[in-house]
């Protein structure tokens, strides 16, 4: 992958409480997973009144620390899109398949 637009884009967010979910669009430029072996947390996630984000925007993945996970290849998300929602954390990645 060589630019934005060939990351994976975060197709749904269900995440009640964060700065960047709007009625289940998520507004940031873009989202990272991290978490740990077993559990892809969305590290992008911050529980504040704020809105954040921008108004327009088609979020992608921007990183994947979960090496174990069947989409990824070097650290970057090879899935066709995303869906991030409640799980083991607030915010996870529910696309998330260990190997």
């Amino acid at each position: 992958m060589s630019t934005l637009a060939e990351l994976p884009a975060v197709s749904e967010c269900s995440v009640a409480g964060c700065s960047y979910n709007d009625h289940s669009h998520c507004h940031a430029a873009a989202v990272t997973i991290a978490g740990s072996v077993g559990d892809a947390e969305c590290a992008t996630f911050i529980p504040l009144g704020t809105k954040g984000g921008l108004d327009k925007v088609l979020t992608h993945v921007g990183a994947c620390q979960r090496g174990e996970c069947v989409h990824n290849e070097s650290l970057e998300c090879t899935a066709t899109a995303v869906r991030i929602g409640p799980g083991a954390d607030a915010a996870d990645c529910l696309t998330y398949e260990p190997r």
